[in-house]
């Protein structure tokens, strides 16, 4: 490989969100990468800083170009550049879209579990969030279609935030299934917006399918939220987009971007993202290499060292998804257990809602060797829960 992820990067006194813990503690929750970024988008990013004038920023046509082509390449969407806008985050544009494309007290729906920062987009634009859980059979995660329609059928639900691919379980979710969910939002008159910041991690030889490619109905309804952030880890330079084919929905958006002031940009947010969707193919490539790799080894060590519990199939994301029912169905008591024992951090899948509340979330973006520290104190860490 010509990239080395093997390779550990210390990340104290950077202010890092995710290592801003106790001295040897291992924390595994928050997906962001233990991993540099591409060496083009650090380039890109010095040459920026040397010119010493960090002034206010305009969007250039080359980002809605870089975004546009992206798509088009990777992922066989024909977006044109004009259906592309600048916002500082997937999480603001789902905020501002809820208060822009729903009612105050209104309800707006998600499928659960699922990442636990839809529920605070919601209710803190003063919404009530409605659920619709997703079925869970033979260790794998499918919609209910037929609970999908008769919750979206509820005249107070005009918007579903929707996760493709879907956090936290790695699904991707087929193109079959997700048209399937376009034309019951479409019957109902339902808005959707479609997360898909982790559409660029998916294992080698694995693709997903934009939401808003799969019918006209679907492009006409949908807003979608992208971002280089999670495949190039780069989310501290708070950068995104939304993509909208239809005018005048991408006009209602736009504005409550702009209402919101989640709409303008700082310089290495635009170099960064347009290096990364123009030069950093390769990089992304084995990284994804390196991702299911350690996928696989993480799997194999639970199998064989932790059979108590269970590992959710996935192709995409970097998260896995761990089934601990069989030892317990109390995930923020396991966490914290753990945290205490071991010094491993992991999210608790009850904030995560559905079934969730028998799971735990694990980050696999490190090194090997992070990795198998994480999961010793993982099997470490269920031995002495079950003698307790």
């Amino acid at each position: 490989m010509t990239y080395d992820f093997n390779k550990p990067v210390d990340r104290s006194g950077t202010y890092s969100t995710k290592w801003n813990v106790a001295q040897g503690e291992l924390p595994m929750w928050v997906a962001d990468m233990d991993f540099r970024a591409a060496p083009d988008i650090t380039e890109a990013i010095v040459a920026r800083a040397k010119h010493g004038v960090y002034g206010y920023t305009d969007i250039p046509d080359e980002f809605r170009r870089a975004v546009a082509r992206w798509w088009c390449d990777r992922h066989d969407w024909n977006v044109d550049p004009q259906w592309v806008d600048f916002c500082t985050g997937v999480v603001p544009a789902l905020s501002s879209c809820v208060r822009t494309l729903s009612q105050p007290d209104g309800k707006v729906a998600v499928v659960a579990p699922v990442y636990n920062i839809f529920f605070n987009s919601i209710l803190n634009s003063g919404r009530e969030v409605v659920c619709c859980d997703l079925d869970y059979v033979n260790g794998a995660y499918h919609l209910d279609l037929d609970s999908l329609e008769r919750t979206l059928s509820d005249p107070q639900i005009r918007l579903l935030i929707f996760c493709n691919p879907h956090n936290p379980t790695g699904t991707i979710w087929t193109a079959d299934e997700l048209l399937a969910v376009g034309d019951i939002c479409e019957r109902h008159g339902v808005t959707v917006i479609s997360d898909e910041i982790h559409c660029d991690l998916t294992a080698p030889g694995v693709s997903y399918t934009p939401f808003a490619s799969v019918s006209d109905a679907c492009a006409r309804e949908s807003v979608t939220c992208v971002s280089a952030s999670k495949a190039f880890n780069l989310a501290g330079l708070q950068g995104a987009a939304v993509i909208i084919p239809d005018d005048e929905l991408r006009m209602r958006v736009v504005k409550g971007l702009n209402r919101d002031e989640v709409a303008e940009s700082n310089d290495f947010a635009v170099v960064a993202t347009i290096t990364a969707f123009t030069r950093c193919g390769p990089w992304l490539d084995e990284l994804r290499v390196y991702l299911q790799s350690n996928r696989e080894h993480a799997r194999s060590f639970i199998d064989s060292s932790i059979p108590e519990l269970r590992t959710v199939a996935a192709n995409a994301t970097y998260l896995m998804w761990v089934d601990c029912g069989a030892v317990c169905e109390d995930s923020v008591a396991l966490s914290d257990f753990l945290r205490e024992e071991t010094g491993l951090i992991l999210s608790a899948g009850a904030v995560y809602r559905g079934n969730g509340n028998r799971f735990l979330r694990m980050n696999l973006a490190c090194p090997r060797a992070t990795l198998d520290d994480g999961l010793g104190r993982l099997a470490r860490g269920i031995r002495e829960w079950k003698r307790h």
